[in-house]
């Protein structure tokens, strides 16, 4: 005869165990409805962020509540709503599970852990070396993009580096500091379009197509030196991410071709260029494709890839990434998730932007759509318009586990 198990006998010892083993918030909450026994073990401790977890899409904020935002999930669908005070009508971007924000009328900066709460002020952005020929006419907009050395949750040893200013330059933080520390790039390389933290140095790239690496020891900076650049007819927003060890380029094409006739009850423009025919003059950027090059640093060339294997790439405001898709069912192999990151239609239309978010698979080169919803960010200043959202959409790296726990 077989014995029946009572799972709600289980030592807590053991179901500490397997609580630490899963990854995804979804099934940690199915976990704790179990019995009392499993709801009890299913803490904010017993869930592990270091295992490997799929990226959620931070939606724009909403009208009824900006302390609440929330997070759609890539892979499954399902949206999380979690209360984050410390965003509310502030500029947002993401590294490592962290948000620097930017306030949109003083400029000041902190770094803010969006689920545990914990937040770090930063120098004000006027600190910069030469602030008064590089500011930006909307103090949240200074802050492009940020990307953390480490996760300020498991060491005090990392350090901050930020794409900032209307010419796009480098600025360095470390803790401790009292001012940023701007990173001497010669003029003629460009402004910056992107950067990543890898192999214990920061990597950017330009809009120039230029791959340069920044050697950042201890309190020293070393010089900033190209190491590829990538071919003339690539052309657009540039993107630099690690994947298995090496470091990828991706090139974003965009085109000025997407009419939003259809969507004009979601997103109005602030002003109606000339001409009779409003309807055909209304339209804004789409992305048509990617090329993706991977960079060899031992011969500084970026050679073309046409195949991402198991490996699908995220980009957008957020710090790029890459993660394996065969361990998150729902994820897309050999695909690019990206979101809008072209701040000027966020400043152009009354209700915001948001449109150009999608799934491009780089084996037939089609596009699918990343999130079926309407959410548009606001990120105007104008006195006669005021500001709903500062920040665009985001592909978070952690996922909001503090809201169910």
């Amino acid at each position: 005869m077989r014995t029946m198990v009572d799972w709600s006998e289980l030592q807590p010892e053991l179901l500490v165990l397997i609580a630490k083993r899963i990854n995804l918030i979804e099934d940690y909450l199915n976990f704790r409805t179990v019995c009392t026994s499993w709801y009890t073990v299913a803490t904010r401790d017993n869930f592990s962020s270091n295992l490997p977890r799929a990226p959620w899409l931070m939606l724009a904020e909403e009208e009824d509540d900006r302390t609440y935002r929330k997070f759609f999930s890539l892979y499954n669908g399902m949206i999380l709503k979690k209360r984050i005070p410390g965003a509310s009508e502030k500029r947002c971007v993401e590294s490592k599970g962290w948000l620097v924000t930017v306030g949109k009328d003083e400029g000041e900066i902190s770094l803010l852990q969006p689920f545990s709460g914990v937040r770090i002020e930063l120098p004000h952005q006027n600190t910069t070396d030469f602030y008064e020929h590089n500011y930006t006419h909307d103090l949240w907009t200074y802050i492009r993009k940020a990307v953390l050395s480490a996760n300020p949750s498991n060491t005090s040893d990392y350090a901050l580096m930020v794409i900032e200013g209307r010419f796009e330059r480098l600025s360095l933080w470390r803790p401790g500091d009292l001012l940023w520390t701007r990173i001497w790039i010669p003029t003629h390389i460009g402004h910056i379009s992107d950067v990543v933290y890898f192999s214990g140095h920061f990597y950017a790239v330009t809009f120039g197509r230029c791959v340069l690496v920044c050697d950042v020891v201890g309190t020293q900076l070393t010089k900033v030196y190209s190491v590829a650049h990538l071919a003339p007819w690539t052309d657009g927003k540039n993107y630099i991410l690690e994947s298995l060890g090496s470091l990828f380029v991706v090139a974003q094409q965009i085109v000025d071709t997407r009419y939003v006739k259809g969507d004009r009850e979601s997103i109005q423009p602030t002003h109606i260029p000339g001409g009779d025919d409003e309807e055909e003059k209304i339209c804004t950027h789409r992305t048509r494709k990617f090329l993706v090059f991977r960079i060899d640093l031992s011969s500084c060339k970026a050679i073309p890839i046409m195949d991402l294997g198991d490996q699908a790439f995220f980009l957008g405001a957020n710090a790029s990434l890459s993660i394996q898709a065969s361990q998150f069912p729902g994820i897309k192999p050999n695909c690019i998730y990206f979101t809008d990151n072209w701040i000027g239609a966020y400043l152009f239309f009354k209700k915001g932007c948001g449109l150009d978010m999608g799934v491009f698979n780089l084996a037939d080169g089609s596009i699918k759509p990343l999130y079926d919803g309407i959410s548009v960010s606001r990120a105007s200043t104008d006195p006669s318009n005021p500001v709903t959202s500062t920040d665009a959409h985001k592909i978070c790296e952690s996922c909001p586990e503090a809201q169910v726990l």
